[in-house]
């Protein structure tokens, strides 16, 4: 009798372990569920917006640019909005976003690979700490602070050099390419740590310098990763705004020297958005499109040569 209650008490405890572990089972894919669904409205969410953001800007701009005149529009050198009828041709604005963007890239990029170089081949580990922290604290830094250090330092300097105000294209060059330096630097080093350390131990087994190993070997091995990096700083340059507009003189004309004054695409909005109506608020987010193609074309590039590269 004793035996059959202990092998009864027995198989209930099993049983109930085993109601036990289908109730956690059960909770665990219950949760497991709960999250996915959170995770996934979080994703259409995002998507949303971007679509509703795309929607908004092409269903406003696209009618204007059509009844406007594409041509009138992309090639018109006069912006006037005060005119009757308005004046809107965007070319001064596309140019001025061309020469600016490209004169920070060529400033930014020497500079930021080889600091990138420095820091991944040759920075000692104390000082590299300090580069690595100053890099982080730069990217983080607000543009609108980079507008006043430029007030306060690039403009004076300018207008002692060049004349003027000192608010012109050249400044806004030299702005811009410092602020394209982290995101050059932060990825075109994270490009050379990822070539492997074969590479290296085999350039050096073979009788080559540090300096020809760096040089010849990493640098190509990492060089689609780097011209990543400069890609990624054309279009954080190209949608500059805030900085820009403290410093650039805001002349929608097209420039004829690298010290005349200068209006971006971006800039362009954020002057006359405040206050447009009617016909000229519709020219200004056709800009944005205008602008939105740009920074498209320039992902849409950094996307091929990430796929190159993988």
């Amino acid at each position: 009798m004793q035996y059959n209650d202990k092998l009864n008490l027995k198989k209930l405890d099993q049983d109930l372990i085993t109601v036990n572990k289908k109730k956690k089972k059960v909770q665990k894919i219950g949760m497991e569920n709960w999250m996915k669904g959170i995770f996934f409205m979080c994703a259409v969410f995002s998507i949303s917006s971007i679509v509703f953001m795309i929607y908004f800007i092409f269903s406003s701009g696209i009618p204007f640019i059509t009844e406007y005149g594409v041509a009138r529009f992309l090639t018109g050198t006069t912006w006037a909005p005060s005119n009757t009828p308005g004046s809107y041709g965007i070319l001064p604005m596309m140019i001025g976003s061309i020469l600016v963007t490209g004169g920070a890239t060529l400033i930014g990029m020497p500079i930021g690979i080889l600091t990138a170089v420095f820091m991944a081949a040759y920075c000692p580990p104390e000082l590299y700490k300090i580069l690595k922290a100053a890099v982080n604290l730069m990217a983080a830094i607000p543009s609108i602070l980079y507008g006043f250090f430029a007030l306060q330092f690039i403009v004076p300097f300018m207008r002692e050099v060049a004349g003027g105000t000192g608010m012109n294209m050249m400044t806004a060059m030299i702005l811009l390419g410092l602020m394209i330096l982290p995101t050059i630097i932060s990825l075109s080093e994270a490009a050379l740590r990822a070539v492997p350390r074969s590479y290296y131990e085999g350039s050096l087994a073979l009788g080559t310098t540090h300096e020809k190993t760096v040089l010849s070997v990493m640098v190509p091995a990492a060089k689609s990763g780097i011209i990543s990096s400069v890609i990624l700083g054309i279009g954080r340059a190209i949608g500059e705004t805030m900085a820009v507009v403290l410093i650039a003189g805001n002349q929608p004309i097209i420039p004829d020297s690298l010290f005349s004054g200068v209006r971006t695409l971006t800039t362009n909005i954020v002057l006359e958005m405040a206050y447009a109506q009617g016909e000229h608020k519709e020219a200004l987010i056709a800009t944005a499109a205008v602008l939105f193609l740009f920074i498209l074309m320039i992902n849409s590039l950094f996307l091929y040569v990430k796929k190159k590269r993988g």
